[in-house]
């Protein structure tokens, strides 16, 4: 469609963002919907954030979304976060609706979904999940107010360790139903234990991913049964070594480029209110 007077705007903030997919599947979006809307990257550094979101403001943007590392800073600048995006601290979705910015985070919205678009749903199960960075936090975040059943977090006592801690304190106050509990990933013996009566396993740690494509935090395959749902947020490789060997033994498995495919769904139903012609852009955009 070419651009008129009445052309509605949307873009990505965040730094880089040269490299992004965003702008290619959300204008071939708006071009299959006749909706009269274009897609822009900005690329925006951390002391350039309230400019960016003023100018949200004074272009009467329909929204953002926002990558690394401006997800917390925008925070302080909204009228009104999520549920997932207040206990996280962060958000990659800022809704404008006449003035009042809204700020989401999609992330872990677009994992459940990713795990419904494969049969599986996350209400009244038990999840291990390895990780404790954005895209873990926002996971166990969204899984908790989805209704899951227990959720233990695994990661290496590093910087990521404390947050996690927090983490666990936020998902207690705010989800009390929901049993969530923190271990050292270096202790594997703790890991299987976990492991053996979860009904899902995730990885979103960057093992696995290039140029780790070789490696695995799970190194005893026999942990593996075939009533146990394997996920990975990693998506390049599209299946990881742990997939892989997951796959090997029987286990249902769940790759991560569904999960990029579906937060990207819900943020675009945030902006416009309309459904995504997810067929079509998954068949241009993610195909394997």
């Amino acid at each position: 469609m070419e651009v008129s007077g009445r052309t509605g705007l949307l873009g990505l903030i965040g730094t880089p963002v040269g490299h992004s997919g965003s702008p290619a599947m959300y204008n071939y979006s708006f071009e299959l919907l006749d909706m009269d809307y274009k897609y822009l990257a900005f690329d925006i550094k951390l002391d350039e954030v309230a400019n960016a979101i003023s100018a949200i403001k004074t272009f009467k943007m329909k929204g953002a979304n926002v990558t690394m590392p401006c997800k917390g800073a925008v925070c302080e600048y909204m009228d009104e976060l999520s549920p997932a995006a207040r206990i996280i601290g962060a958000c990659n979705t800022i809704v404008n609706e006449n003035g009042k910015l809204t700020g989401h985070i999609t992330d872990g919205q677009g994992y459940v979904r990713n795990l419904k678009e494969n049969g599986v749903d996350v209400k009244g199960k038990k999840l291990t999940i390895m990780g404790a960075g954005g895209a873990a936090t926002a996971i166990q975040v969204q899984c908790a107010l989805d209704g899951a059943r227990e959720i233990s977090i695994f990661n290496k006592k590093d910087d990521f360790f404390q947050r996690a801690e927090k983490t666990v304190e936020d998902i207690k106050k705010e989800v009390p139903n929901c049993i969530v509990n923190l271990y050292d990933l270096d202790d594997t013996e703790k890991l299987y234990s976990e492991i053996s009566d979860s009904d899902i396993l995730t990885n979103a740690t960057i093992v696995g991913m290039k140029p780790y494509e070789n490696d695995t935090n799970i190194l005893d395959t026999n942990v593996f049964r075939k009533d146990l749902v394997v996920t990975d947020v990693v998506y390049n490789p599209i299946k990881t070594t742990m997939i892989l060997e997951a796959e090997k033994a029987g286990c249902k498995v769940i790759g991560g480029k569904g999960m990029l495919l579906y937060q990207g769904v819900e943020a675009f139903k945030l902006f416009t209110g309309k459904d995504m012609p997810v067929k079509e852009v998954k068949a241009k955009y993610f195909a394997e």
